[in-house]
């Protein structure tokens, strides 16, 4: 039997809701803020990583040992004059005062009496009244003339006290007596010609001279002026020749040779060269090295030697005259070295050492060094004839490192 389904009733269709106000039927879920950063981030990782693992293999190559070039020198033994240089001031070998040994008015100056006066030895430089002294003069004369007259007098009645007494006509007692006279009259003539002596000096210091050729360099007074024992009359000094001061080290005394007596005319090898820079100029003086003080200088600790410079105001060479006071430097010729090596300062290396090429190599050398200049060095023992040595700078120098050299400069 067939059935028939029964109807179903469809639900009527409910009415659509409302929308509700906190959940809007338009709106969509927001991303957050630091999703794009690490997607960018991740991205650059990615291909930072296919860059590392796809790069090529680097070739790998030894490279080439750097041969540093050096200027060499080849040296040769030779001669070699050592020098001493010093500084010093030009001074007179003698400045004197002038002072009255009388006293006396001043009644004559000479025109050489002035600052920068030139005079000789002897000439007259000034005069004091000399009256009162030529009047002594003449008084001790007289007084001699009459002591040479009682002298006279009792030395003949001695005489004839001594007849007497041969005779035996008067005593000895009175012939002591006479003789006694005699002895004093002739003591008498001697003060009396002493007194003349002394009255004639002091007449003759009336005149006033210097004992040597020179110039004044202060004159202290003038004409009408009255001067007693002892005043200061003028400051003047000698120009027969100078002086020269000269310190030097002791480690470099050993290079020079000095005379052997208190005073050489002519010393070998000292011979010295003045300069100094005068007129707007540089001037040249001859010297000669004569002696050294004989002492260490407690403050310096050097000693000094003394250069003398003849006749200095006239030279016969026509040279600059060279003035008192004036700062000189000085050159003094030493002793000659002889079989020594001179190379430039740039060739020490390491205090006593020097860089020898041979065969290409370099090698440290020792050697003994004599003297060390401003632009030398003298070497005495460490080298032979022919050595290459190197004397230009070297970075971090090696025992035996291979170089590379200026052969023509080491010919």
């Amino acid at each position: 039997m067939n059935e028939t389904p029964l109807p179903v009733e469809e639900a009527p269709a409910s009415p659509p809701s409302a929308p509700s106000p906190l959940h809007p039927k338009s709106a969509k879920p927001k991303r957050p803020r630091w999703f794009l950063p690490l997607v960018v981030l991740g991205g650059a990782l990615l291909v930072v990583a296919a860059l590392f693992v796809t790069k090529p293999e680097p070739t790998r190559v030894r490279p080439e040992p750097t041969i540093p070039y050096v200027d060499v020198v080849s040296v040769v033994p030779q001669s070699f004059d050592l020098t001493v240089v010093a500084h010093g001031t030009v001074e007179p070998r003698t400045e004197s005062d002038l002072v009255a040994e009388v006293r006396g008015r001043v009644v004559e100056v000479a025109p050489a009496l002035e600052a920068g006066g030139s005079f000789e030895a002897g000439e007259a430089l000034l005069r004091l009244d000399a009256r009162e002294y030529r009047i002594s003069v003449d008084r001790h004369r007289a007084a001699v003339k009459l002591a040479q007259s009682e002298s006279r007098l009792a030395q003949s009645e001695a005489r004839r006290r001594r007849e007497l007494v041969a005779q035996g006509v008067v005593s000895a007692s009175d012939l002591e007596q006479f003789e006694n006279r005699a002895l004093v009259a002739g003591a008498t003539l001697d003060q009396a010609r002493a007194n003349l002596a002394q009255a004639q000096l002091d007449l003759e210091r009336t005149v006033v001279t210097a004992p040597f050729a020179g110039r004044v360099r202060a004159r202290s007074v003038d004409l009408g002026q009255f001067v007693s024992p002892g005043s200061l009359l003028a400051r003047v000094y000698a120009v027969d020749y100078s002086e020269v001061r000269l310190p030097i080290r002791t480690s470099e005394l050993a290079y020079l040779t000095f005379p052997s007596g208190k005073e050489a005319e002519d010393v070998a090898g000292a011979r010295v060269v003045l300069s100094a820079s005068l007129g707007g100029q540089e001037r040249t003086w001859p010297a000669r090295l004569v002696r050294t003080e004989g002492e260490i200088d407690l403050r310096t600790r050097m000693m000094h030697a003394v250069a003398r410079v003849d006749d200095p105001l006239n030279p016969s060479d026509g040279r600059v005259p060279l003035p008192s006071g004036l700062f000189v430097r000085a050159e003094i010729s030493g002793r000659r070295l002889e079989n020594v090596f001179v190379l430039p300062n740039a060739a020490l290396r390491d205090g006593d050492r020097v860089h020898v090429v041979k065969e290409d190599r370099l090698h440290f050398t020792d050697v003994s060094v004599l003297r060390r200049g401003r632009a030398e060095v003298v070497i005495d023992r460490g080298l032979a004839p022919g050595d290459t040595v190197i004397v230009s700078p070297i970075r971090a120098a090696v025992d035996g490192m291979r170089v590379r050299s200026n052969r023509e400069g080491a010919e």
